[in-house]
């Protein structure tokens, strides 16, 4: 098997490798290549790691729920709903959406397309967004177009923890432009469960506003 290292170089197709002609060139009891899947794997068929790195996130989808609190509008406290890349495709390419909502002083929600410009089995990543938003408070309400960048720290391949830092622009260039930074972290508590929280800082021209959320999140 090290003699065919050709069989996990990474293409210029970036094809993963069929090779079912292996045999068993260790010398180990039988037992113990059956109980182990990274030895049958390798045995049955070569993988090309750097297709499983391009290929196969180092993150995963998240639809969460939680509690969110607006300290700029006298402590208010109201819900969060949040679906975090939904990927399309073997690509870099996700989609992302969120609604919050004090019942009254403060609502906002988007939806965003982000693409990761880094192989998505890597443990950072960067990935331009673009999409539309609309928020409303008190003192001013906008929507429009959402142009921004975001710098993703998947910290677990399993999606278990993971940090993130956003920054985006409500109608960039005009009078009433918006700008919003969403600094989240999320940990996983159960297989399958995580707790995130999420800080963001809106500012416009009229009032800074600031969101305070903490989210249960669902991994698929």
């Amino acid at each position: 098997m090290l003699k065919t290292p050709a069989d996990s170089q990474f293409s210029s197709e970036v094809n993963p490798i069929q090779d079912s002609s292996l045999e068993n060139t260790f010398d180990l009891p039988q037992e113990i290549i059956e109980d182990s899947p990274v030895l049958k794997r390798w045995l049955n068929n070569i993988p090309n790691i750097l297709y499983d790195i391009y290929t196969d996130p180092s993150f995963r989808t998240r639809v969460g729920i939680g509690y969110a609190e607006f300290p700029s509008t006298e402590h208010d406290g109201g819900i969060n709903i949040t679906v975090d890349d939904i990927f399309i495709g073997k690509t870099g390419l996700t989609i992302s959406g969120d609604y919050q909502t004090s019942f009254g002083r403060r609502d906002a929600g988007g939806v965003n397309l982000q693409y990761y410009l880094l192989p998505l089995g890597n443990y950072i990543n960067v990935a331009p967004m673009v999409g539309y938003r609309s928020i409303s408070t008190n003192n001013y309400s906008e929507s429009g177009v959402n142009i921004g960048g975001k710098l993703f720290f998947p910290l677990s391949r399993t999606g278990a923890s993971d940090i993130s830092l956003s920054h985006s622009f409500i109608s960039p260039g005009e009078d009433n432009e918006v700008g919003i930074t969403t600094l989240s972290f999320g940990y996983a508590i159960t297989k399958n469960i995580r707790l995130a929280t999420k800080i963001e800082r809106q500012n416009s021209q009229v009032k800074k506003d600031s969101k305070i959320g903490v989210i249960f999140e669902l991994i698929p």
